[in-house]
């Protein structure tokens, strides 16, 4: 490829840059110094200029009046991806502000560097979308899209778990046959490796669209919604007997991407009119508190936040709610946390078992399974790797930057899968 090459890997909690120097790659620092940063964007509601990376969460932590938003790469494929909205004081489309935020990117790359970039090579989950070919090709389509009107002149994909195996097959023995289990904030990918000495080869790579965000919204539906009423019971307006206060804002309300979307004043609407009825109105006056006072990302912070704590073992963990109300928490611990991602265990071990099928590998023929992206720190997806390949040594990688390493690897010449 051309030295005018910039790697990037655009995730969907976490973004990362770098180029091939020599034969290693560099890590670019996009923002202060770092060698990641959120993908997360926020728009001053005075249509002051967009703040990106820990710029947004900072704005967003600091009470400033804007439009906080993350999870962005999670919507490539879908319709509303390209629907107008009022954003930041003027109408916008998602396919705007992606575009935006890699053009930052790029622009930081090259205030860097010294370089023009004019091509780039970007990770791509093996399916941004389960089993809908049409929508992953979209998704795929918009991204390129947004590259191109970013500035860059050619745009060349490749899957992030074969990324991360070029960086990261070094850990594994020689002459191995390996697994890479990348675990991002939005899709879980894997892929088959053979070593024959200093190069590797690809036997298969598969996926699914499920990620850290997807646990984050697990958890909360579990451990924090209750407190908001999500569960409880409505009264008739006419008759005897209960209904179920309905599930849609709160689904909507623990997923990243849709968070935004909800400061309607059809979403404040809807919940006062559940609590005329509900037979506990006080949880549902907290629930419109957090659409009222905009709370949505300060809450998915703090269940993001107990998530890793449970995670690691910490004990008297709970999920802080206090800014809803004074005292407010949510216990968690890692039986509560293993419960509530219970229903992923399967969806993984059989995505690993088909990755090997197309592989034409046996689970005992791994002798290495290496972790790669920030969700694969979850116990239960190395225990989930370590269950479908008994025999195989474990190891972890450059968790949030594997795949970026791999990336600008493979913007050398030649590279050999």
């Amino acid at each position: 490829m051309s030295p005018n090459t910039l790697a990037i890997d655009f995730g969907t909690s976490n973004s990362a840059a770098a180029i091939l120097q020599g034969t290693a790659p560099k890590r670019l620092a996009i923002e202060h110094g770092g060698e990641t940063l959120p993908t997360a964007v926020f728009f001053p509601m005075d249509e002051g200029e967009m703040g990106i990376g820990s710029a947004a969460a900072q704005a967003l932590i600091a009470g400033e009046d804007g439009r906080y938003m993350r999870a962005l790469k999670s919507v490539l494929g879908t319709t509303l991806f390209h629907e107008s909205r009022a954003i930041g004081g003027k109408r916008r489309t998602l396919a705007e502000i992606v575009t935006a935020f890699l053009a930052t990117m790029k622009q930081r790359a090259e205030a860097q560097t010294g370089q023009q970039f004019t091509q780039v090579l970007s990770g791509r989950p093996v399916h941004f979308h389960t089993a809908d070919p049409e929508r992953d090709a979209r998704a795929e389509s918009d991204l390129r899209a947004c590259y191109l009107a970013a500035g860059f002149e050619k745009v060349q994909f490749m899957f992030e778990p074969e990324a991360a195996a070029l960086a990261s097959y070094r850990l594994g023995r020689p002459d191995d046959t390996g697994l890479i289990v990348d675990i991002g904030g939005g899709t879980s990918d894997f892929s088959v490796f053979k070593t024959v000495g200093n190069r590797i080869r690809i036997l298969a790579s598969h996926g699914i669209r499920l990620g850290g965000t997807d646990f984050d919204h697990a958890v909360s539906m579990a451990h924090v919604m209750p407190h908001l009423g999500h569960g409880g019971q409505l009264r008739r307006t006419f008759g005897e007997g209960l209904l179920p206060i309905p599930n849609a804002i709160y689904r909507d309300l623990s997923t990243w991407a849709k968070i935004p979307f909800l400061y309607t004043r059809d979403t404040q609407r809807a919940v006062e009119d559940m609590a005329k009825y509900a037979v506990n109105p006080k949880e549902i006056g907290r629930l419109a508190t957090v659409i009222e006072d905009h709370l949505g990302h300060e809450l998915a912070f703090a269940v993001e936040k107990g998530k890793i704590a449970a995670n690691a073992g910490e004990r008297a963990v709970s999920i802080d709610m206090g800014y809803i109300e004074p005292g407010l928490a949510a216990p968690i611990n890692a039986a509560s946390l293993n419960a509530a991602l219970a229903n992923f265990r399967d969806r993984l071990r059989e995505t690993i078992y088909a990755t090997l099928s197309l592989a034409g590998t046996r689970p005992d023929q791994i002798g290495s399974v290496i972790l790669v992206g920030g969700s694969s720190l979850m116990n239960m997806v190395a225990a989930e790797a370590q269950a479908a390949c008994p025999m195989a040594r474990q190891h972890r990688s450059e968790a949030f930057t594997a795949v970026v390493d791999g990336l600008a690897l493979a913007t050398g010449e030649p590279i050999a899968f």
